[in-house]
């Protein structure tokens, strides 16, 4: 039953609005200057088909990362069209690993935030750490990404990039399983694969083979991920008993 009220839910607008309540402040103000920033250069550049597509997904897809730091099932919604407009647009741009990325971004965090309202829920009751063998094991899964879509990347494919998109997208891949998995370290993962990711779409937009709107929107990601490190009002990086703390004193200023 409750399953069935959510898939009908995300068709109404109130449910819309009720996902972009109570999130931390710091969230709010990075929203709207990203917001506003990808849109303004979008604007300011040759507008096309491909550049709409990719404004889309830039707004859909910084909305979603910045839902899922505040532990809101609206990032399945929001991550599932997003994703499937980037995989066009890396598909227009020959970053072939990154369209593996995105289609793993849906099987991992979409689907199961559709499937399941309660994944997003309480997030601060499930989320815990690495233990030493288990970061040996994120580690080697993540060497065997990166093989793999490399070799995608220069023989199934032909990318003019394999190296960078090789390695932002097994790096993206391995912290979307952190992330499935409820592990908070999945933020360092989230930190690096925003930076190579900003250095992939700013070579590609060089290049000529993409607009520089997701070079700028890959920054904004990496804004939202200093706020998970930082912000103490988020789920996903700090302990339960500090956000309690923190959101007591909060209130307390407030009072």
């Amino acid at each position: 039953m409750r399953r069935r009220f959510f898939m009908t839910s995300i068709f109404s607008p109130k449910w819309y609005v009720e996902q972009m309540k109570h999130w931390s402040f710091k969230s709010y103000m990075l929203l709207m200057f990203g917001l506003g920033a990808i849109t303004a250069s979008t604007l300011s550049s040759h507008i096309t088909t491909i550049a709409i597509l990719t404004w889309f997904a830039g707004v859909l897809g910084f909305t979603c990362t910045v839902a899922i730091t505040n532990a809101k099932p609206l990032n399945g919604v929001l991550g599932l069209v997003s994703a499937l407009i980037y995989i066009i647009v890396a598909i227009n741009a020959k970053n072939f690993a990154d369209v593996v990325l995105q289609a793993s971004y849906i099987v991992l965090l979409d689907i199961p935030v559709l499937i399941s309202p309660q994944w997003a829920k309480d997030a601060e009751k499930h989320i815990h750490g690495l233990t030493a063998p288990k970061w040996l094991l994120t580690a080697l899964f993540f060497f065997a990404s990166w093989g793999l879509l490399y070799l995608m990347d220069t023989n199934l494919f032909i990318s003019p990039r394999p190296i960078i998109d090789s390695v932002a997208s097994a790096i993206g891949f391995t912290g979307a399983l952190l992330c499935t998995l409820r592990f908070r370290e999945q933020y360092y993962f989230w930190t690096a694969q925003g930076v190579m990711s900003i250095v992939l779409w700013g070579v590609t937009a060089m290049q000529g083979d993409a607009s520089p709107v997701l070079f700028l929107t890959y920054i904004m990601y990496f804004m939202n991920d200093m706020i998970a490190f930082f912000d103490s009002h988020t789920h996903w990086f700090h302990k339960p008993n500090e956000i309690k703390t923190n959101n007591e004193k909060l209130q307390q200023q407030v009072n």
